[in-house]
C-alpha cells in the first residue's frame, strides 16, 4: 500500500505522469473516490506520461475514450451513469486481456460499479481532505499488479521523484 497527500492539481496531475511513464502494458487502474476527487486529473497525467498529446477529458457520458498514440494505448472508462449489471453487458475484459484491442493502461473512474474484477488490478482511492489536497491510497491487488506497480515504486524511492515540503510529487522531465 502507498498513501500519499496531494496538495493540489498539479501534484495529482503529477502523480499520473509518473504512472504513465512507469506502468507497463496490461495495467489496470481501479480508481474510486468522490466527485472532483482527482481522478480525471489523474488520467490527464497518465496520458502525459505516456506521451499522448490529445486533450483527455472524462468519458462520462460515452462511457469509453481511447488514446492509442502514447509510448503505450491509453484506455480511460468512467462509470458512473451506469449500474453494474450494465457494465457486465460491456465486456471490459477485451481491454485488460488483450483480446480485441492492444494492451495498454485500462483507468476505470468510478470503478465501484464493476460487477466483476480483472484478476490482478491497481486501485486508486482518493478522498478529499481539507485544506490539504487529497488523500489518495494505492494498493496493488494480485501478483500481476503488484509485479507492474514495482517500477513506479522505484521512482518513489529515487530522486527522480520527490515528495516536496509540501507532499505534492514533483516529477522531472
Amino acid at each position: 500500500m502507498i498513501s500519499l497527500l496531494l496538495t493540489d492539481e498539479v501534484a495529482t496531475r503529477n502523480l499520473g505522469i509518473a504512472l504513465g511513464r512507469s506502468l507497463p502494458p496490461g495495467s489496470i487502474l481501479l480508481l474510486k473516490g468522490d466527485l472532483g476527487s482527482g481522478k480525471t486529473t489523474l488520467v490527464q497525467g497518465i496520458g502525459a506520461g505516456l506521451g499522448i498529446t490529445e486533450p483527455i477529458s472524462s468519458p462520462t457520458f460515452i462511457l469509453l475514450n481511447e488514446y492509442p498514440e502514447g509510448r503505450i494505448p491509453l484506455y480511460h472508462l468512467d462509470l458512473y451513469r451506469l449500474q453494474p449489471s450494465e457494465v457486465n453487458a460491456l465486456y471490459l475484459e477485451s481491454y485488460w486481456d488483450g483480446i480485441e484491442f492492444p494492451l495498454g493502461i485500462v483507468a476505470i473512474e468510478w470503478a465501484e460499479r464493476l460487477g466483476y474484477l480483472p484478476p490482478s488490478y491497481c486501485t486508486l482511492h482518493f478522498t478529499l481532505v481539507e485544506p490539504e489536497g487529497r488523500q489518495v491510497v494505492i494498493r496493488a491487488i494480485g501478483e500481476k499488479a503488484q509485479t507492474q506497480l514495482m517500477p513506479f515504486k522505484s521512482l518513489l524511492n529515487m530522486s527522480s521523484l520527490k515528495l516536496s515540503s509540501e507532499s505534492a510529487i514533483d516529477v522531472p522531465n
